[in-house]
């Protein structure tokens, strides 16, 4: 996974972003209307039930726009929120609360959304030795952010880009020949570069889990689109040689008979593609 300096990195460019695209030269319309020096209070409303996420990076966009603006805290990421609950009161400027406004209503409905559904799924497999992950169906440009939200939501984020992990999936294989060249191409690579990077290899078949245990140093078999019986077969053949994820057709229905079959991780794109935003406020008062 990326460093902690990295993350941070990549929050503050989804901040900076956001920013040029939301306010670019100018909010006008509370230039227009609302004095420069004028002072107001705001708070942040949930209409709606699930996992609150998005606080602390509220916080950050906030400081952002505007250092002299203060919050008070009343519900941290992660909990569990309802209809009604009032997450933090924001007072200061009246213009930059504005300025900061849509940013931090954009960025906490997504979160929220996404650390609820992790938390469904994180529910479904309990008393399993199974873990949720991400993938990168993320986003464009707001992948730190999403992934961040998939950890308030109890999951586990998987690499963060292509440069953190390497991946051997369907294609990659095909275009080197085969697993077998894909993977000792990949050694070669990585011992050239002098780079650390965990290996993943992808099977569509248990000929090809076959093929991938013939090989030493991979990380993780990624067990794709399996039915339930030939992954219980996969993860019987796989044993402790290396760790197991299962991906495709995971949902609310088939979460957990993928997680009985005995793999480590299960990896789910529909945590940060398929989630509808939480319905949150900030309101003047």
């Amino acid at each position: 996974m990326i460093s902690e300096q990295q993350f941070q990195k990549e929050l503050n460019i989804i901040i900076q972003n956001g920013i040029r695209e939301d306010i670019g030269p100018g909010d006008y319309s509370s230039l227009a209307c609302i004095p420069t020096n004028a002072k107001g209070k705001a708070k942040l409303l949930v209409k709606d039930n699930g996992i609150i996420a998005g606080v602390a990076f509220a916080k950050m966009v906030f400081e952002n726009v505007d250092p002299t603006l203060e919050i008070e805290t009343f519900i941290e990421d992660g909990t569990a929120v309802k209809h009604g609950d009032i997450v933090f009161h924001v007072s200061g400027s009246s213009q930059s609360i504005l300025k900061a406004e849509r940013l931090v209503l954009n960025s906490m409905q997504r979160m929220s959304a996404i650390a609820t559904k992790t938390n469904q799924y994180v529910k479904l497999l309990e008393g399993t030795k199974t873990k949720v992950l991400d993938t990168r169906k993320t986003t464009p440009g707001f992948r730190a952010c999403e992934k961040w939200a998939v950890k308030i939501g109890g999951g586990e984020n998987h690499r963060f880009a292509l440069y953190d992990m390497v991946m051997l999936k369907d294609n990659h294989n095909d275009f080197a020949g085969g697993i077998t060249n894909a993977i000792n191409k990949t050694k070669e690579f990585l011992k050239f570069n002098d780079l650390d990077l965990q290996i993943i290899v992808e099977a569509r078949n248990l000929d090809e889990i076959k093929e991938i245990l013939e090989s030493e140093g991979v990380y993780r078999i990624l067990i794709d689109n399996f039915n339930f019986d030939d992954t219980r077969k996969a993860v019987e053949l796989i044993g402790n040689k290396c760790l197991t994820e299962s991906s495709g057709n995971i949902n609310e229905n088939t979460i957990r008979q993928y997680a009985e079959c005995g793999v480590n991780y299960i990896s789910s794109g529909a945590l940060t593609h398929s989630v509808y935003n939480m319905d949150l406020s900030l309101k003047a008062f």
